[in-house]
């Protein structure tokens, strides 16, 4: 796995493309330009990998465009410690980008292949900090919660109430929903135990969120 002087030149030329589209936390901007996304998907991609646009990584689910990493990392506000509940892992890149931050991160990924695939590039970056689940994203890890911040990372039809359990009084959580075509999305804070304070924010286009696993 190489990592070369060409790449790091392609990351920086992204990271000012995601500065023009609006992204201005500039940790986030540092961690995007550190991680070599061009190993989180086929090497048939090539220097394409540093486009902002999604790519397949199999069984009808995608690596999101960078800017879309980059905004919904922004939203979680991440702290140093948090500890954070990734509702699928898909190329595992999302991952290491809040493993950067510093985050312990718990991810869940219902496609056993690509929760395989993602747990051996992680560990090939020595991230102690990510745990990898092959499970049932809507039902999340109640017995490691409750979650500082739940980042979801596919299109949910409906805010999974046992996710909204496991968020942490304060805490955060960011959710692509609705059903269509196009989703919108939306911040959610857990401000008491029962009152949730809900923030519609942009339109966004993810793979839709599904129940259950595949082996």
């Amino acid at each position: 796995m190489q990592d070369t002087f060409r790449h790091q030149g392609l990351r920086k030329r992204l990271v000012q493309e995601l500065r023009t589209l609006g992204i201005n936390d500039e940790k986030v901007l540092s961690v995007i330009e550190k991680i070599p996304r061009h190993l989180f998907i086929e090497t048939t991609y090539g220097d394409d990998a540093y486009e902002n646009k999604p790519f397949s990584i199999g069984r009808g689910q995608t690596i999101s465009n960078p800017y879309t990493v980059a905004y919904q990392t922004a939203l979680l506000n991440i702290k140093a410690g948090d500890k954070v509940l990734e509702i699928g892992t898909g190329s595992g890149y999302q991952s290491a980008v809040l493993a950067e931050l510093n985050a312990e991160i718990y991810t869940i990924e219902r496609h056993q292949p690509l929760s395989k695939k993602a747990e051996k590039i992680l560990k090939h970056f020595h991230y102690s900090n990510v745990h990898t689940y092959y499970g049932d994203g809507f039902k999340g890890l109640p017995a490691i919660a409750p979650f500082d911040k739940i980042i979801i990372t596919a299109a949910a039809p409906e805010i999974p109430k046992e996710l909204l359990k496991q968020l942490a009084i304060n805490g955060i959580m960011v959710i692509p929903f609705g059903d269509g075509d196009t989703q919108e999305m939306i911040r959610i804070t857990r401000l008491a135990s029962n009152e949730f304070e809900k923030e519609t924010l942009s339109t966004c286009t993810f793979v839709p969120m599904l129940k259950g696993i595949v082996d």
